[in-house]
């Protein structure tokens, strides 16, 4: 399966981020159905007051992925950062939160339904 970041429907959209997230796009097995995603961010974003309600204020839910372009720092729930750059493969573990670098763009792939669960989160809390 394939498809081209513009047919990756918007979830959402704010200043200095959009979200693009393809459901069912594979399954692995013990995680169920996977969702393929592409995130535009610009610098200076940071997921701290989106997260905020959600276990621990961070989001739980596993991604794997690829950084495109930009410099992104993830801070876990014992406040270790680590920054991940341009043409970097990572995992971010569940609980962890995201503050932007420099602008960025990157390609996950996640459990669906657990980050369907944080992306309406946020689409909450931006009232959107």
């Amino acid at each position: 399966m394939k498809i081209a970041k513009e047919n990756i429907e918007v979830k959402m959209e704010i200043p200095g981020a959009v979200v693009r997230q393809r459901t069912d796009f594979g399954d692995a097995t013990g995680l169920g159905k996977i969702s393929g995603e592409y995130f535009s961010f610009s610098a200076g974003v940071d997921t701290t007051p989106l997260f905020m309600g959600l276990e621990g204020n961070l989001c739980q839910c596993p991604h794997w992925g690829y950084v495109l372009s930009g410099q992104i720092t993830t801070t876990d729930v014992e406040g270790v950062q680590e920054t991940v750059n341009a043409n970097d493969l990572f995992y971010w573990p569940a609980g962890h939160n995201v503050k932007v670098n420099a602008d960025a763009e990157i390609v996950m792939f996640s459990p669906q339904h657990e980050h369907s669960q944080v992306i309406n989160h946020m689409i909450d809390k931006i009232g959107k």
